[in-house]
Parts: structure tokens; C-alpha cells; sequence
């Protein structure tokens, strides 16, 4: 019988049967491997089909689906000259085995599931690579963070592009209070969150975030003001890399219209996600990449949904392999 969460290994007959052939083409599935032993690997992209943190915190399933819409069209992009897949390994997924009755069980479920996020994670950080972190829920930035604060001994800034905080009480683990756990285990150095809904965080999310001096930016201001999202994702991206070690966060939930877990038909465009992966992927200091929060739910949403993060994944590999680090 399997464990309620369980991790699965890929092997590179498993990409290439999820990557269409043409001739005259070279597609990622056929140049990206799944070791992450080798030296040439700088990035592991890893997978988390589950759906138990956002259901923790009273939202909906469909984020254990994000990863494969996501691989299947990520593989099937082109190998050329902007980017290649060479430094890229595709390491496997984590799998959600388990169903709840009551919200209590399902926090203790995420709580069961944050450790092997961060045996995962660890394995990857102790090979000398960065991880990528596609699909799940918000609930698993936690042990990201954990994992890094372990292997590192030293905490870690955190930049989210996000509607909501995530701040929430400490009340049993759920994709609502990652970044609070963090920060209370001493794992997490600062913390900024741009593009918030106000009508969507609560005063206890908004006076944590001021008492704890960390950084916000409300995504209603970026209305009155459409050039200030650029100018705020330039600027915070500039002032992070004057911290040691950076992670990088992109909840789906921030894009309109975009198929995740709190969907919403007001927020930044795909394309303004993607500037912000353009420019916050380019610290040198930069420890891991984490999106979050896709949930398609028809076969529709499961093409939206996989070739938006298939290029956001691209827009940063590129991004990293165009600066000297």
C-alpha cells in the first residue's frame, strides 16, 4: 500500500514519450535528461501533483494537475539557440495518494506532506543545483524555505508576486500560512509580496506583514497606475540582490484569468508575469524558483494552464543561461 504522499523518479523514456517528433526539429524532450548527478545540470525541475494545502484553507482541488499540463507542453518546446535544455534536469514528481473528511485531517495531511517536499528539496540543494518547483499548492513554499535554511544555515529573502499574503495564522499547515510558518521557525529573513488584492487580505494579513516590516504592494494601485508594476518589479528585484540567498515566488492566482486555485478575472496579465520571472530570475543569489497554485480542471484549462507555465519555466531558464553569475 502506498503512503499518503509518495515521490516518482522520471527516466528519459518517460520524456520522450510525452515529446511529439518532427523531422528537422530538436524538441526539449529530446535533449533534457533526469539525472541530477551530472555537473553540467545547474536547474532540477521537480513536480507536486497535489492538492491538499489549498483544500487545507478552505480552496479548491485541481493544482495535481498543474505539473503534467505543464511537462507535456514544456517538452515539446524547441531546443535551439535562445535555449537548449542542456543544463536542465527533469527530476520526477511528488503525488498526492490521499483524500480527507475534515478540514483538521487535511491540515495534518499538508503537515505529513511538507516533510517529504523538504527530503526532496534537499536532495537536490546537496547535488549543487536550483530547484524549480512547479504545480501543488502555496502550503509548500514552507518547506522550500526549510529545506534551504537547513542546507544553508542561514535564512532566506523571499520575493512573491501574489494576491494574496499568506500570512495566515499559525492554525495547522494550508497553502494560506506558508510564509508565516516560515518566519515563525526562523527560516524566512524578509519577505515581499507585490500586486495584493486589498479586497482579498484581512487586517491581520496586512498587520503582520507591517509589524514584521516586510514589503507589499497592492495590485489595485497598479489600475490607477499601470507603469508602477513595472517600476516595483524592477525595483524589489534590484534591492534583493543584496540579500545572500534569494527565493522566487509566482502564485498563478495573480494572473487574470488564469485557471488556479483562487481564480480571478482581474490581475496582471501573463505577460507582466513574465517580465517579473525575466527580472527577478537574473540574482545572482537566487536559490530556487517556486509557481504555485495552476488548477486546471477541464481539458481547456489543462492547455491554458500547462503552456503559460511552460513559458514562464522557459522565460527564466533563458533569462539565467543570458548573465554571467
Amino acid at each position: 500500500m502506498r503512503p499518503n504522499f509518495y515521490f516518482k523518479p522520471f527516466n528519459e523514456e518517460d520524456l520522450r514519450e510525452m515529446t511529439t517528433l518532427r523531422e528537422g526539429e530538436l524538441k526539449l524532450g529530446q535533449t533534457i535528461g533526469c539525472s541530477i548527478d551530472e555537473e553540467h545540470i545547474n536547474y532540477v525541475v521537480v513536480g507536486i501533483a497535489e492538492s491538499i494545502g489549498p483544500q487545507a484553507n478552505l480552496g479548491n482541488s485541481g493544482s495535481e494537475n498543474a505539473f503534467d499540463a505543464f511537462l507535456k507542453r514544456f517538452l515539446n518546446m524547441q531546443s535551439n539557440e535562445f535555449y537548449d535544455g542542456s543544463d536542465t534536469a527533469i527530476y520526477g514528481k511528488i503525488v498526492q495518494n490521499c483524500s480527507f473528511e475534515t478540514i483538521d485531517e487535511a491540515r495534518k495531511l499538508t503537515a505529513e506532506l511538507d516533510t517529504l517536499v523538504e527530503e526532496t528539496i534537499t536532495t537536490i540543494l546537496l547535488k549543487g543545483k536550483i530547484p524549480i518547483v512547479i504545480g501543488g499548492g502555496h502550503n509548500n513554499a514552507f518547506p522550500i524555505i526549510a529545506a534551504n535554511f537547513k542546507i544553508l544555515r542561514e535564512e532566506i529573502a523571499v520575493l512573491n508576486l501574489d494576491p494574496h499574503a499568506d500570512c495566515r495564522k499559525l492554525e495547522g499547515r494550508h497553502s494560506g500560512n506558508p510564509f508565516s510558518y516560515a518566519f515563525a521557525n526562523g527560516y524566512l529573513d524578509t519577505y515581499t509580496v507585490l500586486g495584493l488584492h486589498k479586497s482579498y487580505n484581512s487586517s491581520f494579513l496586512l498587520d503582520f506583514l507591517i509589524e514584521n516590516n516586510f514589503s507589499f504592494t497592492f495590485f489595485d494601485d497598479y489600475i490607477d497606475h499601470p507603469d508602477l508594476l513595472v517600476n516595483d518589479i524592477q525595483k524589489y528585484s534590484a534591492l534583493f540582490e543584496e540579500y545572500p540567498h534569494v527565493g522566487i515566488e509566482l502564485d498563478m492566482d495573480a494572473i487574470q484569468n488564469m485557471p488556479s486555485s483562487a481564480f480571478s478575472p482581474s490581475g496582471i496579465t501573463l505577460e507582466a508575469a513574465r517580465f517579473y520571472i525575466k527580472t527577478a530570475s537574473q540574482n545572482p543569489n537566487l536559490r530556487y524558483l517556486h509557481i504555485p497554485e495552476g488548477a486546471p480542471c477541464t481539458t481547456h484549462e489543462e492547455k491554458i494552464v500547462g503552456k503559460a507555465l511552460a513559458y514562464i519555466v522557459w522565460d527564466f531558464l533563458e533569462a539565467r543561461n543570458n548573465i554571467s553569475l
